[in-house]
């Protein structure tokens, strides 16, 4: 049961690094060999998992050779254009200045409902409005609204709008953030002097926000939490 634990355990922890190695994607915006290696790992994983007769190294030499070779497609793809496209193919426009493809559609196997569909998750609800809808590599749809139908920016209105910077978590549950501080543009003296004058200190603070133009915004915890 120990040695199950314990086998279990560096697997996952394997596993972990070696997603953390192949980059930081969602699942959805995994590209072809990113999710066949993804999968493949998982399934090798489960077997010395389960099996406490299989040596350790039946999984992890698998895992280990998939993570070098989907760096090493990588670094081929990067440099390569025509293998990037044999790999993952090319994105596919199947609304073109406002005309539906119907051939692409039917190329990728997608029908109307599914075009209403992921063009409502990109908020659009009229397929009149688009003038560009292409589907990526991973699958995932890009939208160009027409012209007529896109909303104003403070730019198109000339409406000048402060720019606070980005806004940050730099104190998590009374812990401080140092990463968060310095992409902020700030320090541990300046967040020690704001919660001086909110008569606080950091074990007494669940959340706390900030950003570069100096603004804060502070939530105590609950008494007794």
């Amino acid at each position: 049961m120990t040695i199950s634990f314990i086998r279990t355990l560096m697997l996952y922890a394997v596993v972990i690094l070696a997603v953390r190695l192949m980059g930081k994607r969602q699942i959805s915006e995994l590209q072809t060999s990113e999710l066949v290696v993804t999968l493949l790992i998982s399934d090798i994983a489960s077997i010395p998992m389960q099996d406490s007769g299989q040596p350790l190294a039946s999984g992890l030499i698998p895992i280990a050779a998939l993570v070098m070779f989907e760096i090493v497609i990588s670094a081929l793809m990067l440099k390569n254009v025509k293998f990037r496209k044999l790999v993952c193919g090319k994105p596919i426009i199947v609304i073109n200045n406002g005309v539906v493809q119907q051939n692409e559609m039917k190329r990728l196997r997608m029908t109307t409902e599914d075009l209403s569909e992921q063009l409502r998750q990109k908020n659009v609800f009229s397929i009149q409005d688009v003038a560009y809808a292409i589907v990526e590599t991973n699958g995932k749809m890009s939208v160009i609204k027409k012209p007529e139908k896109e909303q104003p920016t403070a730019g198109m209105l000339a409406v000048p709008l402060p720019d606070n910077g980005i806004e940050t978590v730099v104190v998590s549950d009374g812990v401080i953030s140092d990463f968060s501080l310095q992409l902020c543009q700030k320090n541990k003296d300046w967040l020690d002097g704001v919660l001086r004058g909110q008569h606080l200190s950091t074990e007494d603070v669940f959340l706390m926000t900030a950003n570069t133009k100096g603004d804060f915004f502070i939530v105590k915890k609950e008494e007794g939490k």
